[in-house]
């Protein structure tokens, strides 16, 4: 017991920190002061300064530190919806007013998002403000009217009603809208400075670079020729040489970048203040400072560049003695935070890693430097113009009411042509469509949209790729939370035990049903909501007398054996909250209609009177809850939070959603305080999630399609400071997810085919992956949830890899469900459950793997002519030793499947040719060489029986960090047991 305690203890801990975060990671502001040689200050300006955060994973143990986090955000691929969704496809595009007199466009479009089989309607509505997008659900009995989808953009008070556009042409006009959004392509400036030089002028006066400088241009990207380049130009002059002969260029995940590199631009001898070069650099938002010297050198100040445009300076330099680079990044202080927050210490040797992280880091600097008021107010203005000037070109068919303009307002949005002039409409849809593809072609070939990133950027493990964790799951899912690796699940057929790879295992039948759950497995308590209306109840269960059970085979519990574990006074419990941090006490807050029960568990914070209350307290852990008060809300609350204070001493609080607003509820005094209002007709409450930025409470309040994060400051007396904040910000969700999950940097929206995946400090979107009939399952650590898999009964293999290997917008598994083929043609669906590790997510992976509550199950091989038998455990890893152990045990037995004996020297020799191409820079496509491989390079002819050599996924080196050596029963096991190969 005391084992599993201890073991498990991790996964709380890091459960509990995954919704602690900092903004320090993304630097602070300061002051900084350029002074010339003599002393006297030239200019000053407050910039954050991002250096790399110190000691930033010093309390995280045990486990290591390793980067999840970059991403390009705001990705054109998944942002770029009328170019991708619209384009080349019929939809329909509609024109009115607000109430304000402002006009403003709808394009609608039905189609399957991203070839999944999944309808959706993709809707953008186009203002002056900016652009708004949403998916609504598509349902075959019921349409869809655009009066129905302006109130999902909450847009209800109209002065015109909209009427549809017909006329092809609009589709330019839209895609000019939709431009306004940023440029695709990117141009940096590439500034040297010698180590001393202190002013611009001096800076941009250097004739050439150094030796490491080129090698830094190299590692950037290409050389080109300007004089007749057809690709992205980037503002140079590609006839006449006026800028220089030639530059660098490179293409990074689809988006062309072309770098104005300060000793390629013409240098004028008369002129010392290089005005030339200064015309290029000078009007680039984002500038890389490349500067030799000693880290005791004077260090560069963004204050010594005269530009008003110049919002990000990357501080470059490199270290001769260990070959590495070293980055420091300046932000003007209106510049929105952007990711990804720089390692502690700064330093890369790895030069491409290096590349990759900078060209990232630059792009979405350049895109959050758009959000300030300088470049934002700018757009809105050529936004607005744009769109009134588009209204205007169309009044004259608006009042007379011609063939252009539709007199149908709020028509239902149908993908069928209309009945009545059928050839008409068919001719018209055609010419629509045609026009369309020919723009989509034409932007393409322009270079003005991105590469498909399904193929060009997805080839690297991402952090929230999910393992398959049992598939073939044939139960309704009520809801579920995990226990050490196991997941403890209420269904329809009862509670069931789960475990990978082992059968699942009763706990109680399906007399009691459980609606919530939570297993502490720190304090030894599972705590559940049973039942419904007035007969529903608060029961705690001792986890060891539920682990005794399962170990001795006991009768399974029913409703009527857990009389003993009812929780007094919580008759009728519709809803309960616990504090999911750490503390001098557990606390359940039950929602019984409009009161609040707050029960509170004392314990002590001691290890060994832990150990001791655990093992020698009775089954039912009843008698040690104790009731506090009750508190009285004006209505049933729909959402609840408790939030921790600072100090845990008559401060702490809980957060409500009901009606059209978030209130806090102080638990000592009862005290309401309002903290946020909706303003919608309609109010769909999702979550109340507690963050904690640096160690100070907020709220991330989920509601409709936006999330929004509200600091709670320390208490005045006993009331919280609610009040507006420069720290609080607010996005918009694509989809309205049914649940919201934080895993810093992430936060997680499940909808009920799609997980979008967006930035916690300023939600930026990174990725929306579709997943078909999604349910999330249990979030507490690692991330279950249930999906549908597509079964193909026909051979599509190659599309099938692509998608397996470039695109995770499918259920993307490292194990992917081995199904039998279905007997009918066609698909044949099945439910499966997937995990997403939150050590993937949040960057730090335990050490040990958790020990599962199930008892440690023998796995054996199916018996094979001359193959004996090979026990694995999969609950606890191999030693090293044991793995020599089991090698030289079936050494001979393995040598006997061969049809041909192979010489040892022959397969140390290919064994070594394996190693060789792993550790060399150049294979880097080897490196992820899985078991099988190696097995089978060394054994041709013994690829049948490669099953018995590996698990069912296919499995990379990066996520093998992550799992028990012994889930690959062979995975370090060579031919020979003096050869053990570290895959790592």
């Amino acid at each position: 017991l005391m084992k599993h305690f201890y073991s498990s203890s991790v996964s709380e801990d890091l459960g509990c920190r995954r919704g602690e975060f900092s903004r320090k990671h993304y630097g602070s502001v300061e002051l900084l002061i350029s002074s010339d040689a003599d002393g006297a200050i030239q200019r000053a300006g407050r910039f954050r300064v991002e250096n790399g955060s110190s000691g930033e994973n010093t309390d995280y143990a045990p486990g290591t530190w390793h980067r999840t986090d970059v991403h390009l955000e705001n990705p054109e691929y998944h942002t770029r919806w009328y170019l991708k969704y619209f384009l080349g496809k019929v939809h329909q595009n509609y024109v009115g007013t607000d109430a304000e007199k402002n006009p403003f466009f709808l394009s609608v479009v039905l189609s399957e998002q991203n070839n999944q089989r999944i309808p959706q309607y993709h809707s953008i509505l186009w203002r002056k403000t900016g652009t708004q997008k949403i998916c609504l659900p598509y349902s075959p009995t019921k349409t869809l009217s655009v009066k129905s989808i302006l109130s999902a953009m909450s847009l209800d008070k109209l002065e015109k009603s909209p009427r549809e556009i017909f006329h092809p042409e609009i589709q330019k006009d839209l895609l000019v809208l939709e431009e306004q959004e940023g440029s695709v392509n990117f141009k940096f400036g590439v500034l040297y400075a010698k180590d001393g030089q202190l002013t611009d002028d001096e800076m941009f006066s250097n004739e050439t670079g150094s030796e490491s400088f080129q090698r830094f241009l190299h590692l950037l990207g290409d050389t080109i020729t300007l004089k007749g380049w057809s690709g992205y130009r980037g503002g140079l002059d590609t006839k006449n040489d006026t800028t220089g002969t030639c530059s660098i260029y490179t293409v990074f995940q689809g988006h062309e970048i072309m770098f104005h590199v300060s000793t390629m631009l013409p240098y004028s001898r008369e002129n010392k203040q290089q005005v030339e070069r200064k015309r290029h650099i000078g009007n680039d938002i984002v500038t890389i400072i490349f500067q030799e010297g000693e880290e005791s050198s004077p260090a560069f100040k963004p204050s010594m560049i005269r530009s008003h445009f110049t919002h990000i300076f990357a501080l470059v330099r490199y270290n001769k003695q260990n070959d590495s680079y070293r980055l420091k990044i300046f932000s003007e202080e209106s510049v929105p935070l952007f990711g990804p927050p720089l390692p502690s210490p700064p330093v890369f040797t790895n030069h491409q890693e290096f590349r990759d992280f900078v060209l990232v880091k630059l792009i979405n600097g350049e895109k959050a430097t758009l959000e300030t008021p300088t470049f934002s107010q700018k757009r809105q203005r050529t936004l607005d113009m744009l769109i009134r000037s588009l209204y205007q070109d169309m009044m004259p068919d608006l009042h007379k009411g011609n063939n252009m303009l539709n007199r149908r307002s709020f028509s239902d949005v149908l993908p069928e042509s209309p009945k009545s002039t059928r050839k008409k409409e068919e001719a018209r849809q055609a010419e629509f469509v045609r026009l369309g593809q020919a723009l989509k072609l034409k932007t393409t070939v322009k270079g003005d949209t991105t590469a498909n990133l399904a193929t060009t950027s997805f080839c690297k493990k991402e952090p929230w790729e999910s393992q398959s964790f049992c598939s073939n799951f044939p139960h309704e899912v009520v809801c579920a939370d995990s226990w050490g690796q196991s997941l403890l699940v209420s269904t329809d057929a009862g509670i069931l035990l789960i475990d990978d790879g082992q059968p699942s295992v009763q706990v109680f039948d399906k007399t009691l049903q459980i609606k919530q759950m939570n297993v502490l497995e720190a304090l030894d308590l599972l705590i559940a909501r049973t039942d419904k209306g007035k007969d529903s109840r608060i029961l705690v269960f001792r986890l060891s007398a539920v682990q005794k059970d399962i170990e001795t085979k006991k009768i399974i519990r029913s409703k009527y054996d857990c009389r003993e574990n009812k929780l007094e006074r919580t008759k009728g419990c519709h809803l309960y909250a616990i504090n999911t941090h750490h503390g001098s006490e557990l606390r359940i807050v039950a929602a019984i209609r409009n009161k609040l029960l707050l029960v509170t568990k004392k314990y002590n914070s001691d290890d060994t009177s832990i150990s001791t209350s655990l093992l020698s307290s009775p089954e039912s852990p009843v008698e040690e809850f104790q009731y506090i008060r009750e508190i009285c809300l004006s209505d049933p609350p729909v959402v609840m939070t408790l939030v921790d204070g600072p100090t845990g001493d008559s401060d702490n609080l809980i957060c409500v959603a009901y009606r059209h607003q978030f209130d806090l509820i102080n638990e000592s005094t009862g005290e309401s305080y309002r903290l946020h209002h909706v303003e919608t007709n309609r109010v769909n409450f999702v979550a109340a999630i507690d963050v904690y930025e640096d160690g100070e409470a907020g709220l991330l309040l989920c509601y409709n399609y936006v999330c929004q994060y509200r600091k709670v400051y320390p208490f005045s007396g006993h009331s919280p400071l609610v009040q507006p904040s420069p720290y609080d910000f607010h996005f918009s969700w694509n989809q309205v997810p049914y649940a919201v999950v934080c895993a810093f940097p992430y936060v997680l929206a499940f909808t009920t085919d799609s997980i979008e995946i967006r930035l916690v400090v300023n939600g930026n979107l990174v990725h929306t992956a579709v997943v078909p009939e999604l349910q999330l399952v249990a979030s507490r650590s690692d991330i279950y949830f249930k999906a549908t898999a597509a079964v193909s009964g026909s051979s599509d293999s190659s599309s099938k890899e692509m998608s397996s290997k470039s695109s995770p917008q499918t259920v993307t598994a490292y194990e992917k469900p081995e199904l039998p083929p279905p007997s009918l043609e066609g698909e044949v669906p099945c439910k499966n459950l997937y995990k997403i590790p939150l050590s993937n997510l949040v960057g730090r992976s335990i050490e040990r793997p958790l020990k599962s509550p199930l008892t440690p199950k023998v796995i054996t091989t199916t018996p094979s002519s001359g193959i004996t038998s090979l026990p694995v455990l999969h609950s606890l890893p191999l030693s090293r030793m044991e793995i020599k152990e089991i090698a030289s045990r079936t050494r001979k037995e393995l040598l006997g499947l061969l049809d041909e004996p192979i010489p040892k020297t022959e397969s140390a020799q290919k064994l070594k040719e394996v190693s060789r191409r792993q550790s060399d820079p150049k294979q880097g496509a080897v490196r992820s060489t899985s078991s099988d491989r190696i097995i089978s390079s060394s054994f041709e002819g013994y690829s049948e029986r490669r099953h018995l050599s590996t698990s069912s996924d296919p499995d990379t080196s990066a996520n093998r960090e992550e799992n028990s050596p012994s889930s690959y029963p062979f995975q370090l096991i060579s031919l020979y047991d003096e050869d053990i190969i570290d895959l790592k």
